[in-house]
Formats: structure tokens, C-alpha cells, sequence
């Protein structure tokens, strides 16, 4: 079982895993294998709470050298004057209460309209709300998503087997050994040159599973500035999220 942990320093999120040894006897060291892969080495009787607390300490160093380290977003509250991202824009949010029914959204205009009943309040508000637009992020998605997939898929000569949409949380994008590929329903939230990359990438690996630079290469036929979007959306993707 990998054993995982989390800490927050001011408006940055470090995820790290962490690697327990016998042989390891007092200290602890804190490694970053690859941008947003951070681990702990401890002892194997280290308490949780200890090495949560060695990273806390060593988060200023794990910030300065791991690009991959976002900042968090806004906790989200679903109140009017709040906004969502769609295809990269900030889409402002009207709530509008309701003597009755089921939680509504709809968009128009660039706005969301949201009709939430009266009943509804604290978590259980909050859940439905989130339900609500997480439905709706999905349709959207599977509506976007495969004419992209599609435009991409002529430009490298490739042709996937099923288009999927899914709730995957620490990835954007699969692809399967049987053609299948699977996009997060978060996907439509990013601008559309980041949305072609996330399409690309996946269907690139229908050619060249490893990322070797023959699989660079291939990619950068349907996406030349590859890198840039990459890099991009290192920095954009802990946005994307609720």
C-alpha cells in the first residue's frame, strides 16, 4: 500500500509519498524524483504526523525546486459572483433560489444560472450544487471533446477504437492498449490550445506508447509548440477543480 500525505503552505498544495526503510535509522530526507513526484524517506517507525511536519518545515526548499507545485484554488462556495472556468474563461456564477425542484444550471451569455431550492443548505447544498455542474462539465465535455479528438486524430494518422468521458483525479487524459481513450470532464475547463495538447498526447501513444523522443517527435506533428502547452498547463491544471 502506498502511503500518501499533503500539506498546505500559504496558497500552495505539496503532495509527496512516502518510502518507509529498516535500514534508515534516525533521519528523514525529502527528494523531488520528477516536477510534482515529491518523496519522503523515514524510518520505518516514523509517526505521520512527524514526517507531515519534516515536510512542512522543507516546503520553501520543495516550492523553489519543484515547478510542478501550484497554487491552491479557492475553496468553492456555488454563491453568486463566483466564477468557474470554461475553455479557459472565467465564467461568473448567478444563484438564484427556488421554492422547490432539483438543483439547476444552466449557461448563457458567458454566465452560469443557477437555481438551487430553498430547502438546501450547508454540505448538502454544496453536494448538490457541485453534482449539479459536475453534470454539466460532462456533457459539455463529451459534446467538445470528440470533434477535437477527431481533428487531431487525422493530422497524426491515428484513429481511436472509443472516445470516453471520466472522472479520473490525477490525470487529464488515458490511453488504453485497445484504443480507448479516457478524458477527465475537467478537461473543458482548460483553454482549447491546452485541450488540443491533452487530445494529442493520448492519441500520440496510440502510435508510440513510451515517452521517448521518437513518441516527441510524432506529437510534435499535430502540435509543434508541445512544450510551451505542456508547460502551461503544469501551471494552469490545480486551477481546474472545484
Amino acid at each position: 500500500m502506498t502511503e500518501r500525505g499533503e500539506v498546505a503552505f500559504g496558497d500552495s498544495r505539496i503532495e509527496y509519498r512516502v518510502v518507509r526503510s529498516a535500514r534508515r535509522r534516525k533521519t528523514m530526507e525529502v527528494t523531488i524524483d520528477k516536477p510534482g513526484r515529491v518523496i519522503v524517506a523515514a524510518p520505518l517507525d516514523t509517526p505521520e504526523s512527524r514526517i507531515n511536519e519534516f515536510v512542512r518545515r522543507r516546503a520553501g526548499w520543495i516550492i523553489r525546486h519543484d515547478g510542478a507545485v501550484a497554487s491552491m484554488p479557492p475553496e468553492r462556495r456555488f454563491v453568486s459572483g463566483e466564477s468557474l472556468p470554461y475553455l479557459g474563461r472565467a465564467v461568473r456564477l448567478s444563484v438564484h433560489r427556488v421554492e422547490q425542484g432539483p438543483v439547476k444550471v444552466s449557461f448563457q451569455h458567458w454566465q452560469f444560472d443557477v437555481d438551487v431550492p430553498d430547502a438546501l443548505h450547508g454540505d448538502e447544498r454544496h453536494s448538490q450544487v457541485r453534482s449539479a455542474f459536475e453534470a454539466w462539465y460532462r456533457k459539455r465535455a463529451a459534446l467538445k471533446l470528440p470533434p477535437r479528438v477527431e481533428r487531431m486524430a487525422q493530422l497524426l494518422g491515428v484513429q481511436p477504437s472509443a472516445v470516453l468521458i471520466r472522472n479520473q483525479s490525477q490525470r487529464w487524459a488515458s490511453c488504453a492498449p485497445d484504443g480507448t481513450l479516457r478524458f477527465n470532464w475537467r478537461t473543458v475547463m482548460a483553454p482549447p490550445a491546452l485541450i488540443d495538447y491533452i487530445v494529442a498526447h493520448e492519441l500520440a501513444h496510440l502510435r508510440i506508447r513510451e515517452h521517448n523522443a521518437e513518441y516527441w517527435a510524432f506529437l510534435a506533428q499535430a502540435v509543434p509548440d508541445y512544450r510551451l502547452r505542456r508547460q502551461r498547463l503544469r501551471e494552469y491544471g490545480q486551477q481546474l477543480c472545484f
